[in-house]
This record gives structure tokens, sequence and C-alpha cells, in this order.
């Protein structure tokens, strides 16, 4: 195993969005569209949506050989839908190497507090669909799902 070497790289504008879904029970997604997020241990979509961010900022302490880099700024949006919640997180960074794994990692990480947060009302969640849909900057450029 190693580390990538990228110091050689010239530093690029870099964006990378990854999405992913908790799906839920009908009972438990009416209940949290009823109450506006808030469940027994607080606002669900906005603590999921703070988790995101921070694991943006963690990723490499939990994936090993990731680079830490400086990230420059992160949205992440946590919104009922149909059948759950679905997340997204948009990662940006200028810098040697990508913000996949910092997209992924957020929006993992949002799915998981959801369902921590609401594993009362309904344990059968699934956690599904964390996947990249985008990526841009760097030497191979921009890759579209």
């Amino acid at each position: 195993m190693r580390m990538v070497e990228v110091g050689a790289k010239e530093k690029t504008e870099r964006v990378a969005v990854a999405t992913a879904r908790v799906r839920m029970a009908p009972a438990t997604l009416a209940k949290l569209r009823k109450t506006k997020g808030k469940a027994k241990k607080g606002n669900v979509l906005e603590a999921a949506r703070l988790a995101a961010i921070m694991a943006t900022k963690r990723t490499p302490d939990i994936v090993p050989l990731c680079h830490p880099i400086a990230i420059t700024g992160v949205d992440a949006s946590v919104e009922p839908v149909t059948v759950g919640v679905e997340i997204r997180v948009e990662v940006r960074t200028v810098d040697r190497t990508g913000v996949e794994m910092e997209a992924l990692m957020g929006a993992s990480a949002a799915a998981l507090t959801v369902y921590d947060m609401l594993k009362g009302e309904d344990r059968g969640m699934v956690i599904e669909k964390v996947q990249l849909e985008h990526k841009s900057g760097g030497r191979s450029g921009t890759w579209n799902r």
C-alpha cells in the first residue's frame, strides 16, 4: 500500500457531488414531514446536514491513505422525498487531489445520522444509493453520472 504522490501536481479547482438516500416506512416519513424534521433527538434534517459537513473534514482520519486537503466549501442538503430522505453533498477545493471521497463521506455520514435519529421509529430503514454524481477538475477533467 502507498499514498499516491501528488506533490508535483498543479493546484486546480475541484468539485465533487455525492448523493445518498435513506428509504423508510411511509409512516416514518409522514411523521418526519408533519414535525418539520423534528424527532425525539432533535431536528433530523439539520443534524444530518451538519454531520455531512463535519464528515467531509474528517475523511482522511477514516479512509486509509486519503490525502488531507484544504476544503474551500461544502453544501449539504437533506430533503424528504416520496420514499424517504434524499441527501446531496457538494464539496469544493483548490488543491492537488480531488474531493470525491469527501463528498461520499459526507453523504454517508448524513445518511447514518438520519438512521440514528429515527431508528426508534423505524429500524427497517435502508441506506442506499450512496454514489458519486459529479466530479470536475484535475487531470481527468469532468465526469457526470
